[in-house]
C-alpha cells in the first residue's frame, strides 16, 4: 500500500492557512462583459466536490454524463438541417470546416482528422482550424481566442468560399475567435452554423444554424471539457458521419472508401468486401488485388462478375453512385 502522503502547506500573508474553496474570490475581481454564462454556472449536485471520495466523484460525473444524449437528442432537427445543408454545398465543391478555440477547437481538428482515413475523402475536403494554430493543438496559447481577427486571418489562409460550410465551436457561445468566424463566413456568403450549449448566447445568435445541446452546469464550474465537451464531440460525429454517408462515402453500413493505411486496415478492408459481397476470403484477396485496391471497383467486380476495366466503366458511367452502379 501507499504510504500516507503528507501535503506541504504554503502560508498566506499573516500565516493563515485557510482551505480553499471555489467560493474564494480571487483578489481581482473582472467584470465579464457576459454576466450569465451557463457554463460558469456551478452544479448544485457537485456541492462539497473535494470533499468526495473517489467513487463518489466518479459516480456523480457518470450521472452527470447521462444527460449529454438527452440534450443532443432535443438538438437532433437542428443537427439534420445543418446535414442538408453541408451536403447540398459539398455536391458543388465545398468544404467542411471547423473553426474554435481551446479544447472546442480541438475536437474540431480530431473529428476533421478523422475523415480522411474512415472515408478515403481528401483532407482538403473537412478542415480543422483552431486558435492559436498548431501550437495549441498540444498546448495552450494564451489569449488566442480572444483575437476575432485572428479567425478571418485564419479562414482567409485556407481561401474561403461561399461554397464552404463554416462550424464555430464554442461551449459559452461567447468565444471572440469562434464569433470572428462567424462574422467573416457570412461576409464571404458561406454557411454558417453555431455549436454550443447556451442557446441564448452571441453565437447561437450570429449563426444561420444553431446547435445547442443544454447539458448543463458542469460538476467542476467552468470546466467545458466534460459534459459540453462531450456533446461536442457527439454533434460532430453526427454532422461528418452523416454527410459523408449522404455524399456516397458508404455502402449499407460499411467503410467502402476506408484507407488502408496499415494492417488493421488492410484487414478491415478484406472483411468488408467479404460481408458486402457474402464471397469468400479469396475472391475477395484476388478482386482487391485486380482492383488496386479500390474497394468499390472491388465490390463491383464481386457482385456483378465484371472484369476491373468493366467495373471501372460502370462506376464512371453511374457517375460513382455505387448503389446504381451495381444495379441496386
Amino acid at each position: 500500500m501507499l504510504g500516507r502522503v503528507k501535503l506541504a502547506r504554503v502560508p498566506l500573508l499573516g500565516g493563515a492557512t485557510p482551505r480553499y474553496t471555489l467560493e474564494m474570490p480571487s483578489r481581482k475581481v473582472v467584470r465579464s462583459p457576459h454576466p450569465r454564462r451557463i457554463t460558469e454556472e456551478r452544479n448544485a449536485a457537485s456541492k462539497d466536490l473535494d470533499r468526495m471520495t473517489s467513487l463518489e466523484i466518479i459516480r456523480l460525473m457518470n450521472r452527470e454524463d447521462r444527460k449529454v444524449a438527452p440534450a443532443v437528442g432535443r438538438a437532433v432537427p437542428a443537427i439534420a438541417r445543418a446535414v442538408d445543408e453541408i451536403v447540398a454545398r459539398m455536391t458543388i465543391g465545398g468544404r467542411l470546416i471547423y473553426v474554435g478555440a481551446g479544447s472546442s477547437g480541438r475536437t474540431g481538428v480530431l473529428d476533421a482528422s478523422e475523415c480522411p482515413p474512415t472515408f478515403g475523402v481528401s483532407p482538403r475536403l473537412v478542415r480543422g482550424v483552431i486558435a492559436g494554430g498548431r501550437k495549441a493543438l498540444m498546448q495552450s496559447v494564451e489569449g488566442a481566442e480572444d483575437r476575432p481577427r485572428d479567425a478571418a486571418r485564419d479562414l482567409k489562409k485556407i481561401r474561403l468560399t461561399k461554397l464552404d460550410s463554416v462550424v464555430a465551436i464554442a461551449a459559452s457561445g461567447t468565444t471572440p475567435y469562434a464569433l470572428g468566424a462567424i462574422d467573416y463566413a457570412k461576409r464571404c456568403g458561406a454557411l454558417t452554423i453555431g455549436v454550443t450549449v447556451n442557446r441564448r448566447s452571441p453565437l447561437a445568435r450570429a449563426a444561420q444554424t444553431a446547435i445547442t445541446p443544454e447539458v448543463g452546469p458542469e460538476i467542476l464550474a467552468g470546466s467545458t471539457r466534460l459534459k459540453a465537451g462531450t456533446s461536442q464531440k457527439m454533434v460532430l460525429n453526427m454532422l461528418s458521419t452523416a454527410v459523408m454517408v449522404r455524399l456516397g462515402h458508404a455502402y449499407d453500413n460499411l467503410m467502402i472508401d476506408v484507407d488502408e493505411a496499415n494492417e488493421k486496415l488492410r484487414e478491415r478492408a478484406k472483411w468488408i468486401l467479404k460481408e458486402a459481397s457474402a464471397k469468400d476470403v479469396s475472391a475477395v484477396t484476388r478482386a482487391l488485388r485486380q482492383s488496386g485496391h479500390d474497394l468499390r471497383l472491388a465490390l463491383i467486380m464481386l457482385k456483378r462478375g465484371v472484369s476491373a476495366k468493366q467495373a471501372r466503366k460502370i462506376l464512371q458511367e453511374s457517375r460513382g453512385n455505387l448503389r446504381r452502379a451495381l444495379g441496386e
